[in-house]
């Protein structure tokens, strides 16, 4: 099976797109085949109906950039229960070694509703591991699930506590308060024009990000660029 798989890997790689993935992944220490992210997705989709894909995500090779994509495509298509997938989920963030990973994988779960409050609970203990890309993908969960009604205040607090100094957890940060600037505008103004722990480089960033936004009124954008810190 794992070399019938390997072998449709090998057909879809693409030299070019190697070499452009490689520039846009200068973190990854992993080997690259150069394959688009679809193609992956749907090889993946074909692995969860008709391999055993248990089996693959025991033989996949962790050293293959596009091998790990795989599996963490495998355990988000994956028809299984949430305490099930938890599992993998923590089997698997150890192998993230990429903001190109951790951010297809994090959407790719399709966490439903009714299972929010226990993921959260699960993922809130990565926010205070000493690993860039463990921090990361907690962040990259907030952003992709959490940015409700009903969790974006906690959101916000748990941003603020974050004290890893990595440049990708600092960008997963200021991305997702720039998106909560754009879904709870009034939320993120009172959180960035108040007391918060930000350090500069965030926080300008976070700024940035929403002036870049087209839902964000000019008029606005002009208080934003007064706010920068120098």
């Amino acid at each position: 099976m794992i070399n019938e798989i390997r072998q449709e890997l090998q057909n879809l790689t693409d030299e070019e797109y190697q070499k452009f993935n490689q520039k846009l992944c200068p973190d990854t220490k992993k080997k690259m085949l150069g394959i688009r992210v679809p193609a992956l997705r749907k090889l993946a989709q074909k692995i969860v109906k008709e391999y055993d894909w248990k089996e693959f995500l025991k033989h996949a090779d962790d050293n293959c950039f596009e091998e790990v994509l795989l599996q963490g495509f495998v355990i988000g298509y994956a028809k299984i229960e949430i305490d099930e997938k938890l599992q993998l989920i923590k089997w698997f963030v150890p192998k993230i070694d990429s903001w190109a990973i951790s951010d297809t994988f994090c959407p790719t779960l399709k966490i439903k509703p009714k299972d929010l409050p226990k993921v959260w609970d699960f993922i809130l203990p990565y926010l205070n591991s000493t690993q860039e890309f463990d921090v990361r993908f907690s962040v990259i969960m907030m952003l992709d699930y959490y940015l409700t009604e009903e969790y974006v205040d906690q959101v916000l607090e748990k941003l603020d506590q974050i004290s890893h100094d990595g440049y990708y957890v600092k960008m997963a940060v200021a991305w997702t308060i720039a998106e909560i600037g754009i879904k709870f505008n009034e939320k993120a103004m009172q959180y960035l024009q108040g007391e918060n722990h930000l350090d500069k480089f965030t926080f300008n960033k976070a700024l940035q990000k929403m002036r870049e936004s087209y839902r964000i009124e000019t008029t606005q954008k002009e208080i934003l660029k007064q706010m920068k810190r120098t």
